[in-house]
């Protein structure tokens, strides 16, 4: 694509980055077969390719964004189904984080969408304001119709919906401290604790931690780590976003100086991509440069890690058929497909991939929030071709998916470390009717 920036403008060393980007995009339209917004909506500008347009030429004009581009880079989801799909090696993911943070710095928001946005990210990366806000979400549940019915309310009334009528108790295991592996040592990791997973759910990282350390994995549990920063970074608010990242780096790199790390696991696909992205976050940072692109290097889904260990037979095989859906964050984003799938079938599961598996689920951090009736459609189109799958329980390895499949899915939806956990010697999920159990050889 040829672009018209100015010397001035390249000058900025983002100008620049995203000039880069967009001279590789050759106009083929391969992205929009494998976009889920415009496979649902059918507007080129709801595509990859469309929305490379209208961000060439916010920047090139060096202009302020508008309704027109506002609109359509907000129902992008970033799951980076174009970048998997793109012959020519577009870095989609990078160009809209910064048309993302351009449009935050320039266009004003209508009231409740500003306010909206705000509380999202107020509460979100924070697991005590999420937690108490999630207990005040029982007295909003009366009024989830009448949002509804109101367009700049929805996003509440999707929230209402989407919050669980329990929340498990705060886990002990996501305090600052040390697991030490079970016999001999054979690894130390690192364990992202996070914000919304541990408050939804924080058995999947207890899970992970009494699953490594029964296989001699050392697990720490830093001091001073927090939320990934994805979250107010796909908001574009980026100083926030890289203020989370300083912070994470910082804790890690205390835990690599007390002792050393193999990698830095984390449970939530989301927030991998993010972590793993660190490095160019902050690339323009002479303080955090090296430091953060040491800690995207050592950053490892939970399934990638335990795919590089000797693992031994597992204890039972539970012989369940189990559907997997690969998160857009963990196929798209870290290019994590065929783990997963290995580790479930070695463990004894009979895994069946549903039809559409590049597709979106619609949860995509606050798009089921923000833009739920799109949210919803995805949604239903995932659910239906996982449950053709004639499966029993669906794994996947993101929170915000088991959230989203959840509220349609007449199956159990978890997270697949679970099921890992319970072939190698751990409890068995919640949700599995039976067990058919495999005698291990």
């Amino acid at each position: 694509m040829q672009t018209n920036f100015s010397a001035a403008q390249l000058a900025d060393p983002d100008v620049a980055e995203s000039e880069k980007i967009l001279r590789k995009c050759v106009h083929c339209g391969f992205c929009t077969a494998t976009c889920p917004t415009y496979v649902t909506l059918g507007n080129e500008l709801d595509s990859p390719r469309g929305r490379i347009y209208l961000i060439k030429d916010m920047l090139e004009d060096g202009r302020p964004a508008d309704k027109q581009i506002v609109t359509h880079i907000d129902r992008c989801l970033s799951c980076l189904a174009c970048m998997t799909t793109c012959p020519s090696g577009v870095n989609y993911m990078h160009l809209v984080d910064h048309a993302r943070a351009h449009i935050q710095e320039t266009y004003r928001r209508p009231l409740l969408d500003r306010l909206t946005r705000a509380m999202l990210a107020f509460v979100l990366p924070y697991p005590a304001r999420f937690r108490a806000a999630l207990k005040l979400a029982k007295l909003g549940k009366p009024f989830v119709g009448l949002f509804e019915k109101i367009p700049a309310l929805k996003p509440l009334g999707a929230m209402l919906k989407l919050a669980p009528a329990s929340i498990p108790t705060a886990s002990p295991m996501a305090s600052p401290a040390i697991h030490a592996g079970q016999g001999t040592k054979k690894g130390r990791v690192a364990i992202l604790t996070g914000c919304a997973q541990s408050v939804l759910d924080p058995a999947i990282n207890d899970t992970t931690i009494s699953l490594l350390t029964r296989l001699g994995v050392e697990v720490v549990v830093p001091e001073g780590e927090g939320c990934c920063g994805a979250l107010v970074h796909h908001m574009g608010r980026e100083q926030a976003a890289l203020a989370s990242a300083r912070r994470n780096v910082d804790a890690w790199t205390r835990a690599i100086d007390q002792g050393g790390l193999d990698a830095i696991i984390i449970t939530a696909s989301g927030c991998g991509t993010t972590i793993k992205d660190y490095g160019f976050m902050l690339r323009l940072d002479p303080a955090y440069a090296e430091k953060s692109a040491r800690v995207s290097a050592l950053a490892k889904d939970i399934t990638e890690y335990l795919a590089s260990l000797d693992l031994p037979e597992p204890v039972r095989k539970p012989g369940t058929v189990v559907a997997y859906h690969s998160a857009c964050s963990m196929q798209h984003g870290q290019k994590i497909t065929r783990q997963p799938k290995e580790l479930l079938t070695k463990a004894g599961f009979v895994v069946r991939e549903p039809r559409e598996g590049h597709l979106c689920c619609g949860s995509a951090g606050t798009y089921n929030i923000l833009q739920s009736e799109i949210s919803a459609k995805l949604r239903d189109r995932k659910v239906r071709n996982i449950e053709a799958t004639g499966a029993q329980i669906v794994a996947t390895g993101n929170i915000g998916c088991i959230t989203q499949i959840a509220s349609a899915a007449k199956l159990p939806v978890v997270h697949t470390i679970k099921l890992l956990d319970w072939a190698y010697g751990g409890p068995k999920p919640e949700g599995i009717a039976e067990e058919r159990l495999v005698a291990a050889e």
